[in-house]
């Protein structure tokens, strides 16, 4: 299997409508799909990219208008304006975790083979999914759940796993799973393993916090007439999207000036979300919850 199938990839390079010789921003970069795919479309321009994980270096490209940045997109305006590019022509962001990171059980994301309880997207962080399910109290991991994964289910699961780690400390996914099963509703047992593993690995990463502070710079970093394109995989990061093309802040409040026009940076070009084709999702199962939002900064 490839690193990572990139979801939606020329819906996401037309929307980014690629000047040549433009400066453009993959804060996601991954296993390279999209960046090799803008790289194509450059002549004189060039491209910056994100990625916290080591393993995503695996997939570096070689190229004198590539310069890739080994940090969270949380910091990309302090990256941008250190090389003065600022403002740059168009800003992509693939929210979703790669395929290698899924499939590789040693990382923990996955809930079909056994491995550790991590689920750290960059060595650099300190906190592991085995901590939080050992040491968060009954309130802070119905809470996660709550607010990380929208699950009915979250009190009753988070007594679980008092019980259960009071007897031992769970340290495996095999173990967690066991604790996990007989809360789920009868032939929902994937739906919900996975709602319950996304609700951790937000925490672990601090997805929601680091995704607000990445979006809330978006005005700022694109040039008139730039495009910010952005696939999101869950409704916590599509609705933090949709409130930021159609207000230009997180809340969705627009703001009005003296006369009553709406104070907005952007303008939709999807006025709706982009989704994949059957075609693509039978080839991809992964992109199946994908969600591709264009907008155009104004």
């Amino acid at each position: 299997m490839s690193y990572h199938d990139p979801v939606l990839l020329q819906e996401c390079i037309s929307g980014l409508k690629i000047d040549p010789e433009g400066v453009y921003v993959d804060l996601t970069f991954g296993g390279g799909g999209h960046s090799r795919e803008i790289l194509k479309q450059l002549k004189g321009g060039h491209l910056f990219a994100f990625d916290q994980d080591k393993d995503a270096q695996m997939n570096l490209v070689e190229d004198s208008r590539f310069t890739f940045i080994p940090h969270n997109f949380r910091y990309v305006r302090n990256f941008l304006k250190y090389y003065n590019v600022v403002p740059v022509n168009g800003i992509l962001a693939d929210l979703g975790i790669s395929s290698f990171q899924i499939d590789e059980p040693s990382r923990g994301f996955s809930t079909r083979a056994d491995g550790p309880l991590d689920m750290r997207m960059s060595d650099g962080i300190k906190l592991t999914a085995k901590e939080i399910i050992n040491t968060y109290t009954i309130e802070e991991l119905a809470r996660i759940f709550r607010e990380n994964a929208d699950l009915t289910e979250g009190w009753k699961l988070a007594k679980a796993i008092e019980s259960a780690r009071a007897s031992r400390e769970i340290e495996t996914i095999e173990q967690f799973k066991e604790i996990c099963l007989p809360i789920a509703q009868p032939r929902k047992e994937n739906s919900f393993l996975s709602r319950v593993f996304q609700a951790i690995r937000i925490e672990v990463n601090d997805e929601m916090n680091a995704l607000k502070e990445m979006l809330e710079q978006m005005p700022n970093l694109l040039t008139e007439g730039g495009r910010l394109v952005v696939i999101s995989y869950h409704s916590l990061e599509d609705r933090l999207v949709k409130n930021l093309v159609r207000s230009g802040n997180l809340e969705g409040k627009v703001e009005k000036d003296f006369y009553g026009k709406p104070l907005v940076p952007f303008e939709a070009i999807t006025r709706k979300p982009t989704i994949p084709t059957d075609e693509e999702i039978d080839r991809n199962p992964r992109a199946r919850s994908a969600k591709l939002r264009i907008a155009e900064k104004i």
